[in-house]
């Protein structure tokens, strides 16, 4: 097959994202202090069905936001799953508290909810939901685990822009949930992230700690408390505000990319696809992922689809494999089978809004021909 350029992320800013960005230019007003940031999260929260928005310089810092606003006591447990990437280890190791890791399920890839309960000790104070690569987590059983034994949710909704669960969107059903808006994101201010929350105390909290934790009625340049520079720009907010605007447009995009790669590559063997719906919900493909039958065919796979200019990614690898964290003796004897398969088997291909559908048709080929010609077995 004759080689092309197919990135594994390819984001669409138009002349609406232009536009706000050179009146940023025009007036000055390029800093956090700028109009468009209050707009963005007033009209980001309002989507999602949230109250209050706090937005950040990028999703990591707003999970590092979340879990501080909480205010929980050193040692105090977050039951997290061990299949995400490392952000949100960082923000609960940091903050001097415990990850207490779960398993995924290997149906639709989050974290297996059945497990959850089992993790629960005296010391647990909340549950951290990841809703993974376009399909939500089943909500049911945490929400009501959450209200039995009286801890918080956190839900990282950074893959999930616009999903829902039961008809209420995804990143409205925590105390706290956390937004990217990174360039492979649904929605994209290039950097950027938010915290979103139902509570002003928890919101004021939030606004506060992004702010370096100067105090709202203090003396100015006298802190009580560590916080961070974490504040998202109003060139960053311009960009948003203008995707935000076209956010249905990328949701429909994302589900016809997903269903191409679903229909081209439905009948190549050894191949476990994602699933077009899970509990009633449509997998909105925030990536279209794929796992292998072996690590080889993976690596095999993988460097072939690179050699024709097709771009791929890694799943994500679990955090009880951490080195950063196996150096702290963190993790010991902890076991993930279906979390440690799909981090060694997985991959994604490319599935960025601006992918036409002739480059998904070339992808589909190039699998099929590099597995059925035995290139990657």
């Amino acid at each position: 097959m004759k080689k092309r350029s197919i990135p594994v992320n390819t984001p669409v800013i138009g002349d609406e994202e232009k536009a706000n960005l050179i009146e940023c230019v025009e007036t000055g007003w390029i800093s956090s202090e700028g109009p468009f940031v209050a707009e963005f999260e007033n009209r980001f929260s309002d989507y999602i069905g949230r109250k209050h928005g706090v937005a950040v310089s990028n999703g990591s810092a707003a999970l590092d936001v979340a879990v501080a606003a909480l205010n929980m006591n050193p040692g105090d447990e977050i039951i997290v799953p061990t299949f995400t990437i490392i952000s949100p280890l960082l923000s609960i190791v940091r903050s001097g508290l415990k990850p207490v890791l779960v398993d995924s399920n290997l149906e639709n890839w989050n974290m297996q909810v059945g497990d959850i309960a089992s993790k629960i000790t005296s010391k647990t104070r909340a549950i951290l939901v990841v809703h993974i690569y376009g399909l939500p987590t089943p909500m049911d059983e945490i929400l009501e685990l959450c209200n039995r034994n009286n801890l918080y949710l956190i839900e990282d909704a950074a893959e999930v822009h616009g999903q829902t669960y039961k008809g209420q969107k995804c990143g409205s059903f925590g105390d706290i949930s956390t937004f990217s808006f990174y360039p492979n994101k649904i929605i994209t201010s290039g950097e950027g992230g938010m915290c979103l929350t139902n509570s002003a105390e928890l919101a004021d909290r939030c606004r506060k700690l992004r702010n370096l934790a100067f105090e709202p009625n203090g003396r100015r340049f006298v802190h009580e408390e560590i916080g961070w520079n974490y504040r998202m720009t109003n060139l960053q907010a311009a960009v948003g505000l203008a995707q935000l605007d076209k956010i249905d447009q990328h949701l429909t995009r994302k589900k016809e990319i997903g269903f191409r790669y679903l229909d081209g590559l439905r009948n190549v063997p050894g191949l476990t696809l994602p699933l077009r719906s899970y509990n009633e919900e449509e997998n909105i493909f925030w990536v279209f992922g794929v796992i292998c039958k072996t690590e080889e065919q993976k690596e095999a796979l993988c460097k072939g689809l690179n050699d024709l200019g097709i771009g791929t990614r890694p799943f994500f690898w679990c955090m009880h494999e951490q080195p950063v964290f196996l150096k702290k003796g963190m993790f010991e004897g902890f076991r993930a089978p279906n979390a440690e398969l799909m981090s060694r088997r997985g991959f994604y291909l490319p599935s960025g809004i601006g992918l036409v559908n002739s480059d998904i048709d070339f992808v589909c080929k190039a699998v099929s021909s590099l597995i059925l010609n035995n290139e990657a077995v």
